[in-house]
């Protein structure tokens, strides 16, 4: 199970929620995007059924609720999990969703950087279950289990001053350069005042997403380069 890659379906009415996960897997090692859902009777399609490992499931869906999907599927004895997207803060909710088989519940908004955490917890999860398989476990390796899913509070709320829709746009950039960008050249790019962009970038670091380095131009002066940590 480990080395196979995780086969996950992403669950969106809105077009451009379902770009913004699928570019999220597809940023993180060891995913895959198998298909795309719009609805809730496309998200149950038989047809999908053996080939998925992961649901993304948006809770605001045209035909049905996010809990109706996870209701049917456990009633299927669905073994697939399932990482809730909602706007809806309710501690009620939650509870009802982990009851039918949410493993995880994100919140909107969030930022790219919570989303890829959330995920890259999951995957920590499946690793830790695999380490496990084919004999008895301790309390200990239970815990140790679950504890991988657990937030770390990294990532997830930000400092005061920064934002989440500008954070995604420094990082949307820092992913897409060709190599090291220095704090102006972001900041030019974006259109950002460059104290601005040396901010988000400098959390960045600090949170180990990306690479800080040293660059000395012939004034002898250093320049602090950002890349963005792939692994």
């Amino acid at each position: 199970m480990a080395d196979q890659p995780v086969r996950t379906l992403i669950v969106a009415a809105e077009p451009v929620l379902a770009a913004r996960l699928r570019g999220y897997v597809a940023g993180v090692p060891g995913f895959v995007v198998s298909g795309v859902a719009s609805s809730g009777e496309q998200a149950l399609s038989p047809a999908l059924r053996g080939r998925l490992d992961l649901i993304l499931l948006d809770f605001f869906l045209p035909d049905m609720s996010g809990l109706d999907v996870c209701r049917a599927l456990c009633a299927r004895g669905s073994a697939l999990d399932i990482i809730a997207v909602s706007l809806v803060r309710d501690l009620a909710m939650v509870q009802a969703a982990m009851s039918y088989g949410v493993i995880q519940y994100v919140v909107k908004p969030f930022t790219a950087i919570a989303f890829r955490r959330c995920l890259e917890r999951y995957s920590a999860f499946r690793r830790q279950i695999a380490a496990g398989a084919g004999g008895l476990v301790r309390q200990r390796d239970v815990d140790l289990a679950l504890s991988r899913l657990r937030l770390d509070g990294s990532g997830v709320t930000l400092p005061k001053g920064l934002s989440a829709p500008t954070l995604d746009t420094v990082v949307g950039h820092l992913r897409g350069a060709v190599g090291p960008l220095s704090a102006d050249e972001v900041a030019g790019g974006l259109g950002l005042a460059r104290v601005t962009a040396r901010r988000y970038l400098e959390w960045l670091a600090a949170q180990r997403l990306a690479i800080r380095t040293m660059s000395y131009g012939h004034t002898g002066r250093p320049r602090h380069l950002y890349l963005w940590r792939r692994t």
